[in-house]
């Protein structure tokens, strides 16, 4: 679930008073959506056998944007017809995306693709500095962007010929970069257009509908439509539903409308660092120490880019 994808025209939209600094509460929900986040490409990588990530992430879509629209109709809320272009564009890329995400999880190891998929705030930041003159890069986010840039190419340049799982997991980065690349585009497609002004529930729905209508079919023309029915897959099929696509939605849609943007954006950089944690821990991953320092490096860079911003908003 991405952070970005649900914040994009909620708070002011839809806040009905003003929001507050966080409290020992709100710290700990995010820690726990955070946790929730860093878990899914886990969950992902580890049902792999039982389940394809191409066909649950299709799966899941599906069920979540049903969940999503039976929510939406009892709250009396109804997609706007003159927002359907821009939210086929940003329902395409979240499906290409994913995409991507669940052929670099069959490659390269899950930490590392949390880790590159989260540098999506970086392309974000370049395209919005090109759209929009609110969105100017200051010097110091000049110096993140560099500083991420570095970071990845640490990563791909240390850790290429022999490194873990040799260049197939080498391609498997570079397909969660490109996929990073298209959450970034949808960013900057949720903030250029008419979907600026959408309720999050619209622009959400457009894009589980478009994974479903993509992934689905391409898992049964690739044969990657797998799925056991062992409790395994059907646990992290209800994980990845229930949990990831659906609850943490309406819990953090719910942290929108009472706590600052700004300070919550800051907390979802927890995400990527407990997903590498999380990936060694549960899936007995290795990291070489060219991708921890590279991936240090992206993650401080991500916090120059970003932390102007939000300091700047609140």
């Amino acid at each position: 679930m991405s952070t970005d994808r649900i914040a994009i025209g909620t708070a002011s939209a839809d806040s009905l008073t003003a929001p507050s600094p966080l409290d020992l509460r709100a710290i700990g929900v995010m820690v726990v959506l955070c946790l929730t986040w860093s878990l899914q490409q886990i969950s992902l990588k580890a049902a792999a056998g039982s389940v394809s990530p191409m066909w649950m992430v299709g799966v899941r879509s599906l069920i979540a944007a049903l969940l999503l629209a039976a929510l939406m109709r009892h709250r009396g809320e109804r997609p706007a017809r003159e927002r359907w272009l821009p939210g086929l564009g940003a329902g395409l890329l979240f499906a290409f995306e994913f995409l991507l995400v669940s052929k670099a999880l069959a490659l390269t190891q899950a930490s590392h693709v949390v880790i590159l998929l989260y540098a999506a705030p970086i392309f974000a930041a370049l395209g919005l500095h090109w759209r929009v003159p609110a969105e100017r890069l200051s010097p110091v986010q000049w110096l993140g962007i560099l500083i991420a840039f570095g970071g990845i190419a640490t990563a791909f340049l240390f850790n290429s010929g022999g490194g873990i799982g040799g260049h197939a997991a080498l391609l498997g980065d570079a397909l969660a970069l490109l996929a990073a690349v298209c959450w970034g585009a949808t960013t900057v497609t949720l903030r250029c257009t008419a979907l600026s002004g959408a309720p999050a529930g619209e622009t959400l729905l457009c894009q589980l509908l478009c994974a479903a209508a993509i992934l689905l079919p391409v898992s049964l023309l690739v044969g990657e439509a797998r799925f056991d029915g062992s409790p395994q897959a059907w646990g992290h099929l209800a994980f990845q539903t229930l949990v990831v696509s659906f609850a943490s939605f309406l819990a953090w849609f719910w942290m929108l409308k009472r706590y600052l943007a700004s300070q919550l954006g800051v907390l979802t950089f927890l995400t990527p660092l407990l997903g590498v944690l999380l990936g060694v821990w549960l899936l007995g991953e290795q990291l070489r120490t060219s991708f921890v320092i590279g991936g240090l490096l992206v993650v401080t860079g991500i916090l120059l880019v970003s932390l102007p911003r939000h300091f700047s908003r609140s």
